[in-house]
């Protein structure tokens, strides 16, 4: 298997890569700015907002299979315009492609999100990634579109920020609930789904809905940190226009993947 990952220096990207070396495969991942540092990588550079070069790169390759995992918060030309080239690509080479998208498309509400549900963007970044999706369903139908949330792990930045407000350095939201997901479980998933013809929308995150200072508190419990200096506000407060309740209904991902879709409560107790 020759598998390109797009975006293979981002935290996602470059697990998704180490683990595919592991199971053998020949890796080819790219980078932009940052390094991928994976070994048995072949890393190319690559702008993803250069539709040519995207075109160029695969025809190049010849790879079986693309996962794509390009984004910039706050940035519409890498995150819509680049998944779209990449979804482009893939499908003039007739190859399979693993699209990752995101919960931020979704407006937020009480009731679980199901994988079918069309987006509801209320945010610059929900309106790219729901419109990367558009792009990457029209121009490549048979594509798989793994819809996921918060990604945690060693290296995470989720997990960072939850050091930085048990550090009184940031703060977290009390109303802003998620599903996180460990990076190795979601890489796990994505790889499995390249060996598969599910087309469309997957949710693929972790079955325990928190909050961000939820998940602060259960970082700090599993670093035996006092939390009593945690920082805590509300999106409301802090005037952030971001949805709140996004919960990803994944018993669909859970019932057609061999990868466990660990919580993050189960992941936090070591």
């Amino acid at each position: 298997m020759r598998l390109l990952v797009v975006g293979g220096s981002g935290f996602l990207g470059r697990e998704v890569c180490r683990q595919a070396v592991r199971a053998g495969w020949s890796v080819v991942g790219t980078y932009h700015s940052g390094a991928i540092g994976v070994p048995g990588v072949a890393a190319r550079r690559l702008d993803v907002t250069d539709r040519a070069a995207v075109r160029a790169l695969v025809a190049e390759v010849r790879p079986d299979a693309v996962v794509g995992t390009p984004y910039r918060y706050g940035d519409w030309a890498v995150t819509a315009d680049g998944a779209a080239h990449v979804g482009y690509a893939a499908a003039e080479a007739g190859v399979r492609l693993v699209h990752i998208s995101s919960d931020a498309l979704h407006a937020g509400r009480p009731e679980p999100y199901g994988d079918d549900e069309p987006p509801t963007p209320v945010f610059p970044y929900g309106a790219a990634k729901a419109a990367a999706e558009t792009a990457v369903r029209a121009l490549d139908p048979g594509a798989a579109l793994v819809r996921t949330s918060l990604i945690v792990g060693e290296g995470s930045k989720q997990i960072q920020l939850c050091h930085d407000a048990l550090a009184g350095r940031a703060s977290l939201f009390t109303d802003e609930l998620r599903c996180p997901v460990d990076v190795t479980d979601l890489a796990a998933a994505v790889l499995e789904l390249v060996g598969t013809d599910y087309a469309g929308p997957l949710n693929v995150a972790g079955p325990d809905p928190v909050s961000r200072a939820e998940l602060g508190l259960l970082v700090a419990a599993a670093s035996g940190i006092d939390p009593a200096s945690m920082k805590t506000s509300t999106g409301a407060a802090a005037g952030v226009l971001r949805p709140t309740d996004v919960r990803l209904d994944s018993s669909r991902a859970a019932g057609l993947l061999r990868t466990r879709l660990r919580g993050v409560r189960e992941l936090l107790a070591g």
